[in-house]
């Protein structure tokens, strides 16, 4: 078992050196990306993963060279070799190497994919939830759209990180978004509630995911702008992602969620996650 990486035609060691100075997404983040994780060797929800890919890819003009059931089976192809059953693969299009210039070039996509071990989150943070932050959302204004260009999410996590915080929930005009990594719900009375999609949040696959298994057990699921208060309020909240799953936030801004414990939604959601995952 180890980690593996795949670069232009070849699959080589995850240290071995293989970006030209002149690549674009070096030089501009000029590329979109997407994590897939694996469990057991089988790839959670590869399709819709790899729909939002080309459809980032499309938003931003970028040929990405190949069909989708083509980079489909090079991603199992990979992922198969580094003989990792539980896996995070990361897969990042570019639009190439060229002579430093914002115009667009003339030259080849350029794909790169690694295939790495699950990152996993502890049993005390699964059991005790986690704190998060409100901060202004500083980002542009395509965050629907998964691009290379994190640096406004980068600064949110490391503010979160240095006020001893798990993640940064972000707030634009008012409203709660999304957050650094993550998408962010409330429960209220037993209501699962969520910001629609727009062009101001990813449209997360764990998102959807929940979106799917809150119909399946009969569970109220609103699409809804909502306020920092109402979060505040919240008898629960709980953030989304790919890495994360479905996890528990216990406290916002230094204040308690409901009685600071994740809250029976919240893991019944994560209980049929996992089975979810068992099921595939």
């Amino acid at each position: 078992m180890m980690s593996l990486a795949y670069f232009n035609g070849n699959i080589i060691g995850i240290d071995d050196p293989v970006i030209p100075i002149d690549e674009r997404g070096h030089q501009f983040g000029d590329g979109v990306y997407e994590v897939i994780r694996f469990y057991q060797g089988k790839p959670f929800m590869l399709k819709e993963h790899l729909d939002r890919l080309f459809m980032s890819a499309k938003a931003i003009k970028l040929e990405i060279g190949k069909e989708q059931e083509e980079l489909e089976a090079l991603m199992l192809e990979l992922a198969g070799k580094s003989g990792l059953a539980d896996a995070d693969l990361y897969v990042q299009i570019t639009r190439g190497a060229a002579p430093r210039n914002h115009l667009f070039p003339k030259c080849p996509a350029s794909l790169s994919i690694t295939v790495k071990p699950a990152r996993e989150l502890s049993h005390q943070v699964r059991s005790e939830g986690v704190q998060i932050v409100l901060l202004p959302d500083e980002r542009w204004q395509n965050c629907y759209i998964k691009s290379l260009n994190l640096l406004p999410n980068v600064l949110a996590k490391q503010e979160a990180f240095e006020q001893g915080c798990f993640e940064s929930v972000l707030v634009r005009d008012g409203m709660i978004t999304e957050g650094s990594s993550t998408n962010v719900f409330i429960v209220k009375e037993g209501k699962v509630q969520t910001r629609p999609l727009s062009r101001y949040i990813l449209a997360g696959i764990t998102r959807l995911a929940v979106k799917e298994i809150t119909g399946e057990q009969g569970i109220p699921f609103i699409e809804r702008a909502f306020r920092p208060e109402e979060l505040l309020e919240a008898d629960e909240v709980f953030l989304t992602s790919t890495t994360s799953e479905i996890l528990a936030v216990t406290a916002a801004e230094g204040r308690k969620i409901g009685d600071g414990q994740p809250g029976p939604v919240t893991r019944r959601l994560y209980e049929c996650f996992q089975q979810k995952i068992k099921a595939m």
